[in-house]
């Protein structure tokens, strides 16, 4: 072993990484999003341009209705202008964060974000098709589910045929079967 090898710490030699690292490796602290990225980049673009103007627009005309320390308008128009630069720095922390997943590259040999599960309640025998996504684009109306929900965290890397059980937020029990994984 050469002098320079042997000061180099044994945990950093250790056996060679994977050529495709996992999305928990990749994305650790990041939000991984599938078709909203470019969703929630509109929604930022338009806050910043179109909703900025409307409201320095209104605290304008507020300030024409005469003394400030008095005025509602004025004061409903400075909260809404907080509460629109808060929404504007989530957004940009949340692009910011964003880990972008392809849905044409999503594997479909496992549960992950990016794939369309079909799950059938084992008990109830009914049958339910949800879309894996992250936190940020999670909507249950429209069978979105988060990987940070009960079921997505059970059900993230499983396979085909597996079962699994599931402890829902009221503490019952739901055993669910996969049935079918597809790229969305």
């Amino acid at each position: 072993m050469s002098p320079a090898a042997a000061t180099i710490p044994a945990r950093l030699t250790g056996p060679p990484r994977p050529a495709v690292p996992s999305l928990e490796a990749v994305c650790e602290g990041c939000d991984p999003l599938s078709r909203g990225y470019e969703q929630l980049k509109s929604e930022l673009d338009r806050l910043r341009t179109e909703k900025r103007r409307e409201i320095a627009e209104r605290i304008a005309a507020a300030r024409e209705f005469g003394e400030i320390a008095e005025n509602a308008e004025y004061d409903d128009a400075k909260n809404e202008q907080m509460m629109l630069e808060y929404r504007i720095a989530q957004l940009e922390e949340r692009l910011g964060n964003a880990r972008v997943i392809n849905t044409k590259d999503v594997d479909t040999s496992v549960v992950s974000v990016g794939s369309v599960v079909r799950l059938r309640d084992v008990d109830a025998k009914a049958t339910v098709e949800y879309f894996i996504v992250g936190s940020a684009e999670a909507n249950p109306i429209e069978n979105k589910l988060s990987t940070e929900s009960p079921v997505g965290k059970a059900i993230m890397g499983r396979k085909k045929g597996e079962t699994v059980e599931v402890i829902t937020p009221r503490g019952s029990k739901v055993k669910f079967k996969i049935m079918e994984i597809k790229a969305a």
